[in-house]
């Protein structure tokens, strides 16, 4: 008899956790790998991100995509709103992370970024709002009632040429929980694609909603300091 693969078959489900992120409670860290599209390589074309989630063994256990239209994508480049599907690997679709548009810039503090997080989808999990700062990338986690919990806080600038980047995941009273890490992907693709890895850590008894909104928080990330404009 051959053995079964846990990431193959269905968990019953955890009272009290959102359907599909029985897994989450199970990981404190997930690696989330850009797939390199091709075409963007040759011809520097903005095509929707693509993301495989995995675990710390390699193995997939979500996938996510953007959803854009190609107008949207080429003439708003990383500036661009977007919502991104989470499926699991049954294709169902266990996350949306929607980012509405607005403007970048550290000069204007009306106009911040925000993400929402909804897990599953229609039901709201948790919020990202950046926080306006001069030099250091600052964001507040809020839960599904607009309440802060955590924090997200960058290095100077956001600063992206560096071979590694972390953003450190904060309680509300300053105390380092985890971290979202920029990782380096070696000098071609760096230089020629804007296909990214990152990795999450986290506690393993985080609520697992507040590490479904962390997911989020990487793509934000991933559009606001790390993403070519073409």
């Amino acid at each position: 008899m051959q053995p079964t693969n846990m990431y193959m078959v269905p968990n019953p489900g955890i009272p009290g956790c959102p359907p599909g992120l029985d897994y989450l409670t199970q990981v404190d860290q997930l690696l989330i790998k850009q797939k390199v599209e091709l075409i963007e390589a040759l011809a520097g074309f903005e095509s929707n991100n693509k993301y495989e989630i995995r675990n710390s063994m390699g193995q997939n256990v979500f996938y996510a995509v953007e959803e854009n239209d190609c107008l949207t994508r080429q003439c708003c480049g990383p500036l661009r709103s977007f919502t991104i599907r989470v499926l699991d690997n049954f294709g169902q679709e266990i996350i949306t992370v929607s980012r509405p548009l607005k403007c970048m810039s550290c000069c204007f503090p009306c106009c911040l970024q925000e993400l929402e997080i909804q897990a599953p989808p229609g039901n709201t999990v948790g919020y990202i709002l950046q926080q306006w700062h001069p030099f250091f990338p600052k964001f507040t986690i809020e839960n599904e009632h607009r309440e802060p919990v955590l924090k997200l806080q960058g290095p100077f600038c956001g600063w992206s040429c560096l071979p590694d980047v972390d953003f450190e995941i904060l309680t509300m009273d300053e105390v380092s929980i985890g971290k979202i890490s920029k990782q380096w992907t070696g000098l071609l693709r760096e230089a020629f694609t804007d296909s990214d890895n990152f990795g999450i850590q986290f506690p393993m008894d985080l609520d697992v909603r507040m590490k479904a909104v962390m997911i989020g928080a990487c793509f934000l990330i991933d559009f606001m300091f790390f993403e070519t404009n073409n």
